[in-house]
């Protein structure tokens, strides 16, 4: 049975959206699909049919509860898929001539410390473990630069610059 496709999702689907991902990210987005169509949907689809059973529909709010569920997680398949469908796989590494990329993990020195990070799209990002994204002040300065080169970044008040000492 096909599921129609409501004007909500299609309108959420059309904008504009950061695909970049990486590969290992992209295998956890297929194993979520398929627990919830293989393992969870069923469930719910069970819930549904066993309060569906519970006689009048109008009033009944534990049937009420389940066509919610599945709802929502219909929704949240329908996510999966074309998240999935659109991907763009990131390549690690550095770029030609050893540049930053997508993918890049670049060591910086930041007021004589040195910090690691790695350039992600921005359904990664998670900057206390170092992710950081391309489209992030930091990462679009980053992006194209080789070892050596030295990044400015300006928050209005404060201006830190950023050596970088290794692309890889």
């Amino acid at each position: 049975m096909r599921i129609p496709t409501r004007k909500s999702q299609q309108l959420r689907v059309q904008g504009d959206r950061d695909n970049v991902i990486s590969a290992w990210k992209l295998q956890r987005l297929k194993d979520d699909l398929i627990d919830l169509e293989k393992r969870q949907r069923p469930l719910v689809v069970e819930d549904l049919a066993d309060a569906r059973s519970k006689g009048d529909l109008s009033e009944n709010a534990e049937y009420q509860d389940a066509r919610g569920k599945l709802s929502r997680m219909d929704s949240r398949i329908f996510s999966l898929k074309e998240r999935i469908k659109n991907a763009s796989i990131i390549e690690e590494g550095a770029g030609p001539a050893g540049q930053v990329r997508i993918g890049s993990t670049v060591v910086l020195s930041v007021d004589g410390h040195q910090r690691q990070y790695a350039i992600v799209g921005s359904q990664e990002t998670d900057p206390s473990r170092g992710r950081i994204s391309y489209l992030s002040p930091l990462g679009a300065a980053l992006m194209g630069q080789h070892v050596g080169e030295t990044v400015v970044i300006d928050t209005g008040d404060i201006k830190t610059s950023y050596g970088i000492v290794e692309v890889r």
